[in-house]
Parts: C-alpha cells; sequence; structure tokens
C-alpha cells in the first residue's frame, strides 16, 4: 500500500516556502519508513528564513493570474491587488509589486496600466477589484476608504536618471540565425554592481507616430496633456511620453465614443475584454487602421494612453572590468501580424533605431539579493539565451577581484552554429580555469530538443555535490517555461541524489532559498 504524506494546503496562510518546509516534515515525521538507502543529505529541520515576502504566497511570477488570486482570497484590498502583479518587483512602473498595490489602495496612485509586465490582464484585474471594492462586495473584506495621500516612495534601490551615450549595439548571432541578440555598450557614470539592472527610456518608433498623426487627422505641433502630467507638441507626446503599443482600456473605450455604427460596439467590446473581441493584442496604429470611422479629438485621447514606461535590462559587465561603461545583451524583437511588421519599442530602439553617439536617459535597478556571495563560496549560474547576461557580469567580476570559488554555467540556445552568445570568452575562461565547468544545450542541433534542464539531469550527481558543499545557485531568464523547469528538475535531482522525498526535496530546495542560495532575475 502506498503511504500518502498529509500536505499543507494550497491555500493555508504560508509562504511557498513555508509550505513546502511543512510538507517536507510533515512527509518525514509521519512516514512509516522508507526503502532503500538512507538520504545522502542532512535536511535541516529549522524554520526558513525571515522572508520579506513571507505573507505573500501568490509572490511567485510563475503562478498564473488565477491562481495567484485564489491566493489572495479573503485578503485586504491592497494585498488582492499585489496578487494581480506580475509578482517581479522589477520597478519599470517606479514601484515594487506590493508599493503600486498600496499606492492604488490609498487613492495616492491613479493609474492602473503601469505594471508592464502584467500587462493587460493586470490592468484589467486592478479595476475589477477597485469597482468591487467601491460597491462594496460583501465577499471580501471591506478596505479602507481610499484617502488621497502622499505618493508611496519610489521603488527600492533606483538610481537618478542620466544620459548614457551608445557606443556599440553588436550583433551577437552568425548568419542565418533565427535571432537577432545584440551586445550593447553604454558609456556612462552610473555606479552598479553585478547583478543590477539598467532601465532605459527609449522613444517609440516616427514612421508609427507619424502614421497615427495622419489617421488621427491632427496637427503634430498641437499641444496634449500627457499622462505623467505635462503638455507636450503631439508628436513629441506620442515619440516619448505614451504607450502606443498597449492603448489602455480606457483609450479603447474614447476610440469607441467617437467610433459610429459597429465600430462602436467592437471597440467597446474590446475595452471590456469580451471573450472573442477583435483584433486582440491591437496596438494604437491597429485600432486606428481598423476602426476609420473614429477620430477622437487628440486633446481627449492622448491623457488616456498609459505612459511610456522605461524598459529593464540585466547588465551584463562588472565595473572592476568595464569601468565607464555598462554592457547588456538585447534580443531584438521583431514579427509580422496583421500585415504589418512590427518590433520591440526598446529592442529595436538600441540595436537599430539610434546611432552610435545617441545619448540614452537611463538609471541603475539595484537588486535586493542577486549578488555574488564570498569570493571562495562555489557558484552555479543558469542563463539560456540573453540569460547570461548577469552572469557574463558575475565571471568578469570574479575575474577581476580574484576570487577564488568555483564558476559553472549551464548555458543554452538554438543552434552552436550561430547562437552561442559570447562563446570567445566563455571558452577562454574555461581554458584558463576561470570557468570550472561549461554545460551547453544547443535545441534544434538534434532532432530531440536538448535544454538547459535536460543538462542539469545529466550532471545531477555532481550539481547536488556541489550544493551539499555550499554553492549558491542563481537562474536568469523566461519566468514562465524555462525557471519552472529548471525548478522541477532541481527538486527531482534533490529527490534522487539525495535519496529524499518529494516532500523533503522541496523542503530542501525551500531551504535554500531561505538562505539566499537560490536566487532568480525572471522577466
Amino acid at each position: 500500500m502506498t503511504y500518502l504524506a498529509p500536505i499543507i494546503p494550497d491555500n493555508a496562510p504560508f509562504s511557498p516556502q513555508q509550505r513546502a518546509w511543512l510538507n517536507g516534515l510533515l512527509a518525514g515525521l509521519l512516514s512509516p519508513g522508507t526503502s532503500g538507502t538512507a538520504p545522502s543529505a542532512t535536511i535541516s529541520v529549522s524554520a526558513p528564513a525571515d522572508d520579506p515576502h513571507a505573507d505573500f504566497p501568490w509572490h511567485d511570477p510563475g503562478l498564473d493570474m488565477d491562481e495567484r488570486q485564489k491566493l489572495a482570497e479573503g485578503r485586504p484590498l491592497q494585498q488582492r491587488l499585489m496578487a494581480a502583479m506580475a509578482q517581479m518587483d522589477c520597478g519599470q512602473c517606479g514601484y515594487e509589486c506590493r508599493t503600486y498595490a498600496e499606492a492604488i489602495a490609498t487613492g495616492s496612485e491613479t493609474s492602473l496600466g503601469k505594471c508592464q509586465p502584467g500587462g493587460k490582464a493586470t490592468a484589467r484585474m486592478l479595476k475589477t477589484l477597485m469597482e468591487a471594492a467601491g460597491s462594496g462586495d460583501a465577499a471580501t473584506p471591506a478596505a479602507p476608504a481610499a484617502v488621497p495621500g502622499p505618493a508611496a516612495a519610489p521603488v527600492a534601490g533606483r538610481s537618478e536618471v542620466r544620459d548614457t551615450v551608445l557606443r556599440q549595439a553588436l550583433r551577437l548571432n552568425g548568419g542565418g540565425s533565427d535571432k537577432d541578440t545584440r551586445h550593447v555598450v553604454l558609456e556612462t557614470d552610473l555606479a552598479y554592481e553585478p547583478g543590477d539592472s539598467l532601465g532605459v527610456h527609449v522613444s517609440n518608433p516616427a514612421d508609427e507616430v507619424d502614421e497615427i498623426i495622419a489617421l488621427l487627422r491632427a496637427d503634430p505641433t498641437q499641444a496634449v496633456r500627457c499622462p505623467d502630467g505635462r503638455e507636450r507638441p503631439l508628436r513629441a507626446a506620442l515619440m516619448e511620453a505614451v504607450d502606443i503599443a498597449q492603448p489602455s482600456d480606457l483609450a479603447i473605450e474614447t476610440l469607441a465614443a467617437y467610433a459610429k455604427g459597429d465600430d462602436a460596439d467592437r471597440l467597446q467590446a474590446l475595452a471590456e475584454g469580451y471573450p472573442g473581441a477583435e483584433p486582440t493584442d491591437a496596438d494604437l496604429l491597429d485600432l486606428l487602421a481598423h476602426f476609420p470611422s473614429t477620430c477622437p479629438p487628440v486633446a481627449e485621447l492622448i491623457p488616456t494612453l498609459a505612459g511610456l514606461q522605461p524598459r529593464l535590462y540585466s547588465i551584463a559587465s562588472s565595473p572592476r572590468h568595464e569601468p565607464g561603461t555598462v554592457h547588456l545583451c538585447v534580443g531584438t524583437v521583431r514579427y509580422r501580424k496583421r500585415r504589418r511588421n512590427r518590433r520591440g519599442i526598446a529592442s529595436t530602439f538600441l540595436a537599430e533605431r539610434a546611432a552610435c553617439g545617441t545619448r540614452v536617459p537611463a538609471f541603475i535597478q539595484h537588486t535586493r539579493d542577486f549578488r555574488l556571495p564570498g569570493d571562495d563560496v562555489p557558484i552555479i549560474m543558469i542563463g539560456p539565451g540573453t540569460g547570461i547576461a548577469p552572469f557574463r557580469a558575475f565571471l568578469q567580476d570574479r575575474r577581476a577581484r580574484g576570487a577564488t570559488g568555483r564558476n559553472w554555467l549551464f548555458f543554452g540556445d538554438q543552434r552552436r552554429a550561430t547562437d552561442f552568445l559570447f562563446e570567445n570568452e566563455l571558452v577562454e575562461w574555461t581554458k584558463d580555469g576561470l570557468l570550472t565547468r561549461l554545460d551547453t544545450a544547443f535545441s534544434r542541433d538534434q532532432e530531440d530538443k536538448v535544454y538547459v534542464q535536460h543538462r542539469m539531469r545529466e550532471a545531477g550527481k555532481a550539481l547536488y555535490g556541489w550544493l551539499q558543499e555550499g554553492a549558491h545557485l542563481y537562474v536568469c531568464g523566461d519566468a514562465q517555461r524555462m525557471a519552472k523547469d529548471v525548478d522541477v528538475a532541481l527538486t527531482l535531482l534533490a529527490a534522487r541524489e539525495g535519496g529524499m522525498s518529494q516532500g523533503a526535496a522541496k523542503a530542501w530546495m525551500a531551504d535554500l532559498a531561505c538562505q539566499h542560495r537560490y536566487l532568480r532575475d525572471v522577466y
């Protein structure tokens, strides 16, 4: 008969780390016995270390909106608002997830569209929650009345904005690659450390802006009030102050109010998020072209658009190795949709629209804990694609400091011949011993796709051994797929190599996180 240990329900008032630790403890205490060899690891039974988000079980970018909202059921309004955020604490909006939610709940912040990673899903959930709170919905605890107060403090650790100078945007991929990844170098006196991110203020594409002005039949010099409260000429507003890629629901409602016939109904359906409403994921130019009957006054339309947010990039350099500059690894976004060529606003700005010598306003977003440990501590880095950025910085810094700790990197991409980013550096660092071990996974070089998590499983015994010897493990890259798969792979190898139950393996993982030895920079 298979024994099933009791588990703590997902909706219990514990953080993921606390829940995993408790599940492991229950599995160990209540199991009638295990067969086979005893675990090779000593499992800590101390309670998890203090966690600034210990009371926020939804604070995990790998959870979807429904999961996060379920975990926040019955909580105060500001916590349900926080659960609607993307949970990345990226700082692009000028807040952390918690402080943005608190600012909305108190009325000191009125914009619901600032969470860039969360997009419209977050904005719509925030609107739903605020409307429910305003109507006195009895299903959830009443929130204190929203009394406007002083603006919440901006996200901790953000430096002042200064001009940087673009010096390089070199393509890293070889000919024939499906990707266009750029090694961007900016000259700056901004102070930073490995693990930090650079926030870049960019402009919208001029050709798209001019098409929008033409469709609105507007004067590009007309003064309009922008979401930040400043007045600008219309063209300048569309270039530098508003988000034209993701029109807010309020902006779409404004378009609907000035549309005729069917156009008005279809635009209103889009604004309200009705299932099946088309066109989905439309930008402002799409909407104006698709619904030609609408032509609102620009003085009414522009203030309803969301402000253009800075884009954050993990820094790919150490100031000790590259003084006076900051390096980035930027994946250029291009695709075709609805008979138009689309492009990522920030990535194509840095890759092709900005010439060398262009001044680029930027700031440093200092990380709370994605930092190198002591010089003698071994580190394991998992960074496929552009996720390699902070680990290039880590390795440069360890070389500059003469650090003695071992370094192990897992890197992956599509094809070795064209997509081995920073190959020459990584190979040289492997030869001279800075990189103790380099494991690569190129998914399209064989019939069956191979990713970094497969290489982790293959190296499970050595990987587990490093962690048992005190190594710190870092992950950088995609939150929804790669980071989840890496988490599963780590749990499975801990169970296999440590002879643990699934619950004990999860508790072991949680303990690593609570010791700040399992850290993620995901997006």
